[in-house]
């Protein structure tokens, strides 16, 4: 990963929230610890994170993630501020200056809110903070919502002209088919023609979850516009993103054209 300066993690709600909407405080602060550590090497690191929904939902007490707009907007804007505060908290322990950035659809489509994006992006990495990205629930509509954070992930890496986007999640790669149904089916290491695999996608694994293996095969179509590899794999342990930054093979790697 030392050929890649800029990177983009996303992680799912699926990663750092247990099932029951509650942090999974440990796994964060881990996130923080080698996030810090890999900036610490000289790498620029933005952090695209999901859970602000089901975290609100479980400190309202709802139990399970809302079904309505209002539902969402309003456990979204709950949820953001505790989410928020705990990556400031452990990011803060290891030295690390976090900022936060909301976006929806309609600012990073519009050119001049876009230009803005793109400004703010290179001024705060200028400073070697480490912004921390999610979608505006608590005001996206139909209209101006990305609806999967995998999709504003690839968004972003492309905004601030990222070398590599790693998305983890509870899915460990591409396979050959769905290894839910084939328990026999491989993990595809790498892929260069996206065409080719499409067919090998699947929905969401999770009941909080919104992403599936089709919203992250969308982020590699959008990421490979701009010739920007993306590594698909489990954020079970953070600590493969170690592994990946020790060069080893971890998840599958989508190298679609002239990647940089």
């Amino acid at each position: 990963m030392n050929a890649w300066k800029r990177i983009v993690v996303k992680v799912g709600t699926s990663t750092i929230c247990r099932s029951d909407g509650t942090l999974n405080l440990r796994k964060i602060e881990r996130f923080a610890r080698i996030l810090t550590d890999l900036k610490n090497e000289g790498h620029d690191v933005i952090l695209v994170t999901s859970g602000a929904i089901m975290v609100g939902a479980h400190k309202i007490g709802w139990g399970k993630r809302p079904a309505t707009i209002a539902g969402k907007q309003a456990a979204a804007a709950i949820g953001q501020c505790e989410l928020m505060s705990i990556y400031d908290r452990y990011f803060m322990e290891y030295g690390s200056t976090t900022a936060q950035l909301l976006l929806t659809k309609d600012v990073t489509e519009n050119e001049e809110a876009r230009n803005n994006v793109i400004a703010t992006f290179q001024e705060l990495l200028k400073t070697h903070a480490i912004p921390i990205i999610n979608e505006n629930d608590s005001i996206a509509t139909e209209e101006i919502v990305y609806g999967d954070n995998d999709t504003l992930s690839a968004v972003v890496a492309c905004l601030c002209d990222a070398d590599l986007l790693i998305i983890l999640s509870d899915i460990e790669g591409l396979y050959e088919a769905d290894p839910s149904i084939h328990p026999e089916a491989r993990l595809i290491p790498v892929v260069h023609d996206l065409d080719a695999v499409i067919k090998a996608a699947g929905g969401s694994h999770t009941e909080n979850g919104t992403g599936g293996m089709v919203t992250k095969l969308h982020a590699v179509s959008i990421a490979a516009k701009q010739h920007i590899p993306v590594i698909i794999a489990s954020g079970e342990d953070p600590h493969i993103l170690y592994d990946i930054s020790d060069g080893h093979q971890r998840g599958t790697l989508f190298e679609i054209g002239d990647a940089k």
